[in-house]
């Protein structure tokens, strides 16, 4: 048993239902030309999570520990895109629209590809989903459960929407959620900062939060 200095109070764990959740990160949401930045946003902003993001997927790999990633992207013909989903944003470039990094959020083009600094290693799963949450129309759950996990640690992009909307799927099936605050991020401060807030409120409702100094810590310990 490892225990985590976390908010609201400290998160116990057992490393063997341990798993270490990489939402997101990815060229078209993270790199200038983007979507993200197609609909106003300061990309820049994103990437103060790499470093931290880079230290997480290095201890939970020294440790022998699971990592999972995952990515927001549609099928080439756009059959899993609702017209609810499409008609959002920058009316001149939406979602399967040509970018500057290929059709915005497909599969396979290279704009829904994670970013360099987080590549994931041969042998660790990626989950292309639809959705906002990882759990919708993929096998994300089928693979928690093949992998023997129970506890989650997330980090990614952006915290406000693909973070904790699988944190919330989660946490309603009945896995232990941890954020790694500094290992993710939005495209604005305040609505981070409120996430984090809503997360650990009311006894940690949601789950809890830590650093990755403190996940990492522990993982040494």
């Amino acid at each position: 048993m490892g225990v985590i200095a976390a908010q609201p109070f400290d998160f116990p764990f057992e490393p063997g239902q341990l798993g270490l959740v990489m939402i997101d990160f990815q060229r078209d949401f993270m790199e200038p030309g983007g979507f993200g930045e197609s609909l106003g946003n300061d990309v820049s902003l994103l990437r103060n999570a790499i470093p931290a993001a880079q230290a997480l997927l290095a201890g939970f790999r020294a440790a022998g520990l699971p990592v999972i990633h995952t990515r927001e992207c549609h099928r080439p013909d756009l059959s899993d895109l609702p017209a609810a989903k499409r008609d959002r944003g920058n009316p001149r470039q939406r979602i399967g629209d040509p970018g500057p990094m290929g059709r915005i959020l497909v599969a396979g083009e290279p704009g829904a590809e994670i970013i360099p600094e987080l590549r994931p290693q041969p042998g660790e799963p990626v989950i292309d989903k639809p959705g906002k949450g990882a759990f919708y129309a993929t096998g994300f759950a089928q693979t928690l459960s093949q992998l023997g996990l129970r506890q989650l640690i997330f980090a990614g992009v952006t915290t406000e929407v693909c973070v904790q909307t699988t944190m919330r799927e989660a946490n309603d099936r009945g896995f232990d959620c941890l954020l790694a605050t500094d290992a993710s991020e939005s495209y604005f401060p305040a609505f981070k900062a409120a996430t984090v807030e809503m997360i650990i409120a009311q006894g940690g409702i949601v789950g809890w939060a830590a650093s990755s100094g403190a996940i990492l810590e522990a993982l040494d310990g």
